[in-house]
């Protein structure tokens, strides 16, 4: 097999400068003196060009040469003959390291580049980083068909040097069966691209989502096609162009015949115009529903019923199509620490330019997920959709909280008729009693320990309902959906029409959960180091010296694991043991204070800022006395798309002076 002449010079030039660092000429020449001194002085005869090789070989001079270049494996041959071309791609579960991958000649895959990016205009002023500067970073992330992928970071700059190959797997078949173009032409799945800004202290800002329809390769010349795609902005900003990315189109193995432009353009048109159709009598249905829901009750107005929400691109699209049925694999083992994960990712409002009302914006689950924090409705119907892949009746609520504040959050009914809450963002649970206002003045009546006050609707992937009980106030609400006095029900057809996955094409697709990307063993220990760091050199700016007591540190492990544990479970169990440690490893006369507190992220610095602002831990890392000993654990525990609880714990022993 030749290679190009760009990628023989490369290699020759690779093999060069090998030989040049190894100072081979140096070798070669000694190696030459000593064997015409050795062959000349036994028989005169001259030297052959195997006699030299064969000195060469001696003295490991060609193995360590071998030894030194690196030279990736060749692709199989394809049945025409010609090598596949090799396809570098990221899986969202390492971003430091790539993997090489071959194109499996079975399967159709298409190979989706990269090219560099233009006209990133907002970063049109900064400066370009020097080499180990730390700065600002664009990382692409990708979803095609259950498949995630993303980018190394780079740079953020106008053009920023975006260069990345993606090897899509189209379609899984078996060697005697290849889909043509007429059956990859009715897969109108789309490739759904997001970019992430992430800033020098790690904050993330989505800065676009694009659905990329790729089937216009299928209509390419030698299968290949090139397309500058324009990335339009999020939220409030979701008409203003953020910027260019170039991207090249490859698919393998490639097809025997391409369509034509025009029948790939007539596909297309023909889904949008059907999904529009589909959103119109949804838009029909929904408005006379309403009409209806009004007639009920005057004040039915003011409820929250939500039926339409705005994603990050500013599209409307009806809430059931947020929520899905969602099973997380191995990932999450229970409903307990599905919620637990949820309640990790930070909670942020979408960013408003000036003032005036809240920007209300629910993302898709892709764009969540890849910006790693969300509103409560991002929260909620995630947890919602972990809920039902665990085979709960699981739904979510619109309503308010406290001074009427919006807020969305997760139920749950039991086959025995009971209702639990769940708050996203904290992981409680709330078991629901309602109050019967009926009931005489005296009469006892259960006091509500949730913090939610109204609830306009609920609603998971197949099922919308409206509250139209006399009060909309969550402690005398039924929830009896059966009940068609106390909730209006929208019709599951009409929903599944527009919601159900695969019912239109404008519905984003469902992406799987990807498993924790750091080594939490590891990164306990580094933030433990960083920890002992910042309290010694804060001690030695109070003039105190530090003296650390392993032993007792080790022993907060347990203390800290239990934490997590109850944080799961709700179950608290081993505190016993601990405090025995502790009691074991304190002597008599001496005083032990111990501080945990907990956080979502690993930033020691601001871990070690926000904890010196309790008293309590202020007075365990300045503690002064006799025979003082310092201790100090971190625990990392490590949940998917790269969510962290990190449990600190701060801990003092010494010798009590009256």
């Amino acid at each position: 097999m030749s290679l190009p002449p760009e990628k023989a010079s490369e290699l020759k030039q690779i093999i060069h400068q090998h030989l040049a660092k190894i100072d081979i000429h140096s070798k070669i020449r000694e190696v030459l003196a000593e064997s015409v001194q050795e062959e000349l002085g036994s028989d005169q005869r001259a030297l052959t060009e195997e006699d030299f090789v064969r000195a060469l070989q001696r003295r490991g001079i060609v193995d360590e040469v071998m030894t030194g270049l690196r030279f990736s494996q060749e692709m199989p041959q394809t049945e025409a003959g010609v090598s596949s071309k090799p396809a570098t791609h990221f899986a969202d579960k390492d971003g430091i390291s790539s993997k090489k991958t071959n194109v499996d000649p079975t399967r159709r895959h298409l190979y989706l580049q990269v090219l560099g990016g233009k006209a990133f205009l907002e970063h049109l002023q900064e400066p370009e980083p020097l080499p180990g500067q730390v700065c600002s970073t664009f990382t692409l992330y990708l979803h095609f068909r259950n498949q995630r992928f993303r980018s190394k970071p780079v740079p953020c700059s106008c053009e920023p040097d975006l260069q990345e190959g993606f090897l899509l797997e189209v379609h899984r078949g078996d060697s005697s069966k290849m889909l043509d173009a007429t059956t990859l032409l009715s897969i109108s799945d789309p490739v759904q691209m997001v970019l992430i800004r992430t800033d020098t202290s790690g904050e993330t800002t989505l800065v676009s989502s694009y659905f990329l329809d790729w089937r216009s390769v299928l209509s390419a010349p030698n299968g290949k096609t090139s397309i500058a795609v324009e990335l339009l902005g999020v939220g409030s900003e979701s008409k203003v162009p953020a910027g260019v990315l170039n991207v090249k189109l490859e698919l393998y193995p490639p097809l025997a015949e391409r369509l034509s432009p025009d029948v790939v353009s007539t596909q297309q048109s023909l889904e949008r115009k059907k999904t529009a159709e589909k959103e119109r009598l949804f838009l029909v249905y929904a408005k006379q529903w309403w009409r209806e829901f009004l007639e009920i009750r005057p004040s039915h107005h003011t409820k929250l019923v939500k039926i339409f929400a705005q994603d990050e691109n500013g599209v409307n699209r009806p809430v059931c199509s947020y929520v899905h049925v969602l099973r997380a694999g191995r990932l999450l083992e229970s409903p307990r620490q599905a919620a637990r994960f949820v309640s990790l990712l930070p909670l942020e409002k979408a960013p408003v330019v000036g003032g005036g009302v809240r920007q209300e914006q629910w993302c898709t689950l892709l764009a969540f997920l890849c910006r790693n924090k969300g509103d409560c409705e991002d929260h909620a119907t995630l947890l919602c959709s972990l809920l039902l892949g665990f085979g709960l009746d699981a739904y979510v609520c619109v309503g308010t909280m406290g001074k009427g504040v919006p807020h969305a959050w997760v139920m749950t009914c039991g086959t025995d008729g009971s209702v639990t809450f769940w708050e996203s963002l904290t992981a409680h649970r709330y078991l629901h009693q309602p109050i019967n206002p009926d009931d005489p003045p005296l009469a006892s009546q259960p006091k509500p320990s949730y913090p939610y006050r109204t609830v306009g609707c609920v609603f998971n992937h197949r099922t919308f309902l409206a509250n139209c009980q006399p009060s909309d106030a969550v402690e005398l609400c039924i929830f009896d959906f059966q009940d068609q006095s106390r909730w209006k029900a929208m019709s599951e057809e009409a929903l599944r029409a527009v919601c159900a996955p695969g019912s239109t094409t404008s519905l984003p697709p469902l992406p799987p959960l990807c498993g924790p990307s750091l080594d939490p063993a590891a990164a306990s220990n580094h933030l433990e180091l960083e920890m002992r760091y910042l309290v010694s050199e804060h001690r030695k700016d109070l003039s105190m010296s530090t003296t650390w007591d392993d032993h007792l540190s080790y022993l907060l492990s347990a203390a800290l694991a239990a934490y997590e544990q109850e944080r799961c479970t709700g179950v608290s169990c081993g505190n016993e043991e601990f405090q025995d440690a502790v009691r074991r490893a304190v002597p008599d006369g001496h005083t032990f204070k111990g501080f945990p507190i907990h956080f979502t992220h690993r930033n020691a610095r601001r871990v070690f800022a926000t904890s010196l602002r309790s008293p309590f831990c202020e007075e365990i890392v300045c503690c002064r006395g006799d025979h003082v000993r310092l201790a100090v654990r971190a625990r990392v525990f490590a949940y998917p798309e790269s969510a962290c609880a990190v449990w600190i714990m701060f801990a003092c022993k010494y010798r009590s002076v009256l």
